[in-house]
């Protein structure tokens, strides 16, 4: 009699039970990409923070050495120890070299600092290897734009110079001094770093720790350099920010927090705005930007933050009253 050998059951996966399996890794993947993605940023916001606190303290170092903050630009030859009458005609004379250029050797960029000659104006040929160097400290790491150069152009969109970019700004103020007829800086500019500035501590009656100083400046709004200002150039927004008109050259090294001079209504610039101004603070970080207080702590700025406070975060003697959990 003949026996028929029984099947063994198959130990493989139905089609049912693979698509259970592949579904539940989907969900998987899909609760956790979130929180990935938010410990990168962590890392990313806090390695700008990290950058900003290296900052101050080379701002700090510079201020005991020369008895002064450095200037937000330099119009006049021979640096921040010598003083003269600015161009009635213009806001950008040379030698152009601005606050990030001035603090290389107090923040351990000698050699960088060795390749510039600061007697030349900042786009002169000799300056051509030392402008174009990163500088990793003034690079935010969750900037989305992967060049490390741009073109410095004029009006016309002429190249005058190619500079290595900076994702920080320094304030200067609530003004925009750049934009009167006026060439009195020197009495237009409220914030601690403006063009020939000469001030000390002593100025900052608000209080260092109630006082910004920089902040950041992403290159998803426009192009800005540590290098400095050259005559004659202009900063324009991104295509993305195309509604935000062109302006002088000074706003690639210098931000105010608004209202812009003439404009009606006037408007706050704060962070992250979804109406950025070319010369406001703007970050890629989530919900506001980290900003540099005088006393050298780095402090988040919400883009939600007081329409009041903003601007009085932004002088250095308005005499507003700010408590710390303001912003």
């Amino acid at each position: 009699m003949l026996r028929h050998a029984r099947r063994r059951p198959s130990a493989g996966f139905t089609l049912i039970e693979l698509l259970v399996v592949i579904a539940i890794i989907a969900v998987l993947i899909a609760l956790l990409l979130p929180a990935v993605q938010s410990a990168r940023e962590a890392a990313r916001r806090a390695q700008c923070t990290n950058n900003l606190k290296q900052m101050g303290l080379a701002i700090h170092n510079y201020h005991d050495a020369q008895g002064v903050f450095p200037s937000g630009y330099l119009t006049l030859k021979g640096g921040n120890t010598i003083m003269g009458t600015p161009d009635p005609l213009t806001h950008d004379t040379g030698p152009g070299w601005a606050w990030g250029a001035l603090l290389l050797p107090y923040m351990e960029q000698t050699t960088i600092y060795a390749a510039l000659n600061v007697d030349l104006p900042c786009q002169h040929v000799a300056n051509y290897t030392g402008t174009r160097v990163t500088v990793a400290t003034y690079l935010c790491p969750s900037v989305s734009e992967a060049s490390k150069t741009y073109d410095v152009k004029d009006e016309g969109g002429a190249k005058l110079a190619t500079f290595s970019r900076s994702h920080y700004a320094a304030n200067a103020g609530r003004q925009e001094a750049w934009a009167y007829a006026v060439d009195d800086w020197t009495t237009l500019s409220d914030g601690p770093f403006y063009r020939n500035a000469r001030i000390g501590v002593s100025a900052v009656t608000d209080g260092l720790s109630n006082t910004v100083f920089l902040g950041e400046h992403s290159a998803a709004l426009s192009d800005e350099t540590w290098v400095g200002v050259v005559p004659g150039a202009v900063g324009c927004p991104t295509p993305k920010f195309a509604f935000s008109a062109c302006d002088v050259a000074a706003t690639q090294v210098l931000v105010h927090s608004g209202p812009n001079a003439g404009e009606d209504p006037p408007l706050i610039h704060p962070p992250n705005s979804r109406l950025a101004k070319l010369c406001g603070m703007y970050a890629e970080h989530p919900g506001g930007c980290n900003v540099l207080m005088g006393d050298g702590s780095v402090r988040f700025a919400s883009s939600n933050i007081s329409q009041v406070v903003w601007p009085a975060l932004a002088t250095r003697a308005g005499g507003e009253i700010i408590s710390s959990d303001q912003f």
